[in-house]
């Protein structure tokens, strides 16, 4: 789950994050307001849940509270579209209003789990701000990694020569040290998959404040944190996304014609890239979790009968032991019931109860093509999008 700029910095702060002074508006006059209260320039920031905002236009400098009213006034309800975004964009509906810093320097700092070992790995650069991805990859700046296994331990010399690496000593390196302890902290106490300081300034003064902050939360966590599922914002999530959520249905709409169903985010994901493969266009990225019961599922079976560009459903599931092929196909059953729309559909069962969710199908009357393994049924899948077009 993404949240925004200005929430990452409140969770952040009490272990160890400073940022700049500011608040948050939903109309110019608040903005205007926070302004007054702060004194001296300040930055409007758009927020939205996509980096690239400043090339955008979503971050820009007032020196007034006039100014910052005014800027508010050209960013709120405007859709900024960024690299991260796409073409579509995102809409404003809020800002952050924080006091300008001088800066000396800026660094980058960044906390994520490394998807080939599962290990908790800290990446930092001697240089920060926007681009920087870009810039690495084209060789520009060096970004060092440091792995930190569970991140249960401090790590305190591994950390401090990494410190090291970045151009960092004496004062300055002790502080970066103590916010890396405290961002690791924060990692595994909020449930994190990925926190993100860019730029991390050096002030004047040799202090370091987080000029901007991103923080991505694990899902399949907050039933352990109420307070950060309230976070979400419900505005920038799409009716049939939230829906889905609410029905322990993992759930992105996509631009093509074939839908997709698969208990499990792996499989689901190579389910896509096999129906690419096939050159087919999914319509939809849908994770069934463990805990959906029958009436959940039909209501993301619903999703994809409603959607008209759909034109044909390969459903890829294994039963385990919390959830069997019988109560997926009993999900099916009753949305195609409800629905009253007819389409082909393309099975593929494997696992626990795979044969009697073959007869439940049967017995709700559903036309299926059976398929032995995921391949032949994407393949077929395609064959019959492309048939009903």
């Amino acid at each position: 789950m993404k949240i925004h700029e200005f929430q990452a910095k409140h969770l952040l702060t009490p272990y160890g994050l400073y940022a700049p002074l500011g608040g948050v508006a939903v109309t110019p006059r608040e903005a205007g307001e926070i302004a007054r209260r702060l004194g001296g320039p300040v930055l409007v920031k758009a927020q939205i849940h996509a980096g690239g905002r400043y090339r955008a236009g979503g971050i820009q400098q007032a020196d007034t509270p006039e100014g910052a009213e005014a800027r508010a006034v050209a960013l709120l309800g405007r859709v900024l579209a960024t690299a991260q975004t796409g073409p579509a964009g995102q809409t404003v509906r809020r800002v952050l209003v924080e006091t300008a810093v001088p800066v000396r320097r800026e660094l980058h700092l960044a906390l994520l789990i490394d998807s080939s070992s599962g290990e908790l790995m800290l990446i930092g650069g001697a240089r920060g701000g926007a681009d920087i991805e870009e810039q690495a990859a084209r060789g520009e700046i060096q970004v060092n990694q440091l792995r930190l296994g569970s991140g249960r331990e401090p790590r305190g010399q591994e950390v401090s020569a990494f410190v090291a690496g970045l151009g960092l000593d004496g004062g300055l390196q002790e502080q970066t040290c103590a916010l890396i302890d405290g961002l690791r902290r924060a990692f595994l106490e909020l449930d994190a998959s990925l926190i993100e300081i860019n730029p991390l300034a050096v002030t004047e003064a040799g202090t370091l404040v987080a000029l901007d902050a991103k923080m991505m939360l694990d899902d399949n966590a907050l039933f352990r944190h109420p307070e950060l599922a309230a976070l979400r914002d419900e505005d920038d999530t799409s009716a049939a996304e939230l829906q889905a959520q609410r029905h322990q249905l993992n759930y992105v709409q996509l631009d093509g014609d074939i839908g997709m169903v698969a208990n499990g985010a792996g499989l689901g994901l190579a389910t896509l890239d096999m129906l690419v493969a096939a050159k087919g266009r999914p319509a939809n990225f849908m994770d069934i979790r463990t805990t959906a019961k029958s009436l959940d599922i039909a209501h993301g079976f619903g999703l994809l009968l409603d959607n008209p560009a759909t034109r044909a459903i390969l459903i890829n599931v294994h039963g385990g032991g919390m959830q069997a092929c019988d109560t997926i196909a009993e999900g099916l059953g009753i949305a195609l019931r409800r629905s009253g729309r007819s389409l082909p559909l393309v099975m593929r069962l494997a696992g626990n109860n795979a044969d009697f969710a073959r007869s439940r199908l049967k017995n709700f009357g559903c036309s299926v093509t059976d398929c032995p393994d995921m391949w032949s049924a994407a393949t077929k899948a395609v064959e019959l999008a492309q048939r009903g077009a």
